[in-house]
């Protein structure tokens, strides 16, 4: 299995358009030791020709130029895109697929609570069928015990969705009315290697149905937000913390790293970080503080291979 990180900061990307905290200051200047990233997507294929698409960023048209497998150059029109799965209907996850609209029609996965949204709140579906029929929808299901499929264009990868606890995006008709099937996590397991990935770029709470999948795991990209709850004050750019965001902190008690620390046999790498982090600093404290916890920081064009 081969999986190919195409953007990894969180919504906004880094330095985001609008920020002038420390970070995308830095960054812009030029005066912080700090890679500049896109918003989070990641791509996987079990052959390195035909690839399934994890969310669908805003910045996905500079991310598919980034990588030269997306554009295999088999006929006048072509892409390496073989499926679209949606991990959740935020807007920095779903708004490229109005990008991707020349390559229309599109096989798109994704739950129930998802297609709702981007039939309503956010209608992409409705938008996207005036062109060639626009996306054809495959159900994730959330309502059982194993919500495991496969996608034709990935043969020897096996799909098991999980439900996360999540908020729909402020745009959704149940934003407060939280549903599974709002955020999912994504277990994909290679049956000739046996080896395995389990993917959760928004992950709030290490949930009961949790632990013993990703202690099995072989590599975790998971919720790489926030270093701390109050980050966004911290920075003085937000007023909301952590678990109103729906994002689990490193640090703490409780946060990221005092879990991964439990893990003994995953590669522990994390994802979708936002702009206020100081782990996107390479020589910063922080950043030290997960290499001892042998915990990595994703950066667009990482490739990892299981």
């Amino acid at each position: 299995m081969k999986v190919q990180i195409l953007g990894s900061a969180a919504g906004g990307g880094f330095p985001q358009w609008n920020c002038n905290c420390d970070n995308c200051t830095g960054v812009r200047n030029g005066t912080l030791n700090a890679k500049p990233r896109t918003q989070s997507s990641i791509a996987v294929s079990s052959n390195g020709t035909d690839w399934v698409l994890f969310n669908a960023s805003p910045d996905i048209r500079a991310q598919l130029a980034d990588f030269s497998p997306m554009q295999p150059g088999r006929a006048k029109r072509d892409t390496g895109i073989g499926a679209i799965v949606l991990m959740d209907s935020q807007i920095d996850h779903t708004t490229g697929l109005l990008m991707l609209r020349e390559g229309c029609p599109l096989d798109v996965w994704c739950t129930d609570m998802v297609y709702q949204d981007l039939t309503t709140g956010f209608p992409i579906f409705n938008m996207l069928e005036h062109w060639n029929g626009g996306l054809n929808r495959h159900r994730i299901r959330v309502d059982e015990a194993v919500n495991r499929f496969t996608i034709e264009c990935a043969p020897g990868l096996e799909f098991t969705a999980v439900p996360l606890i999540s908020s729909a995006p402020p745009y959704s008709p149940h934003r407060n009315d939280p549903h599974p099937g709002d955020n999912i996590g994504m277990l994909i397991r290679d049956t000739v290697t046996g080896k395995s990935l389990f993917y959760a770029p928004g992950l709030g709470k290490i949930e009961s149905h949790l632990p013993q999948m990703m202690a099995e795991s072989d590599c975790l990209l998971v919720d790489g937000t926030l270093w701390r709850e109050d980050e966004m004050i911290h920075a003085g750019v937000g007023d909301k913390l952590g678990v109103h965001m729906g994002h689990l902190p490193q640090s703490g008690e409780n946060g990221m790293i005092a879990f991964l620390d439990t893990l003994d046999k995953p590669r522990k790498v994390l994802i979708h970080i936002n702009n206020t982090n100081p782990i996107l600093i390479e020589d910063s404290p922080e950043r030290a503080t997960l290499a001892e916890h042998g915990i990595e920081v994703s950066h667009d064009g990482m490739s990892i291979e299981l």
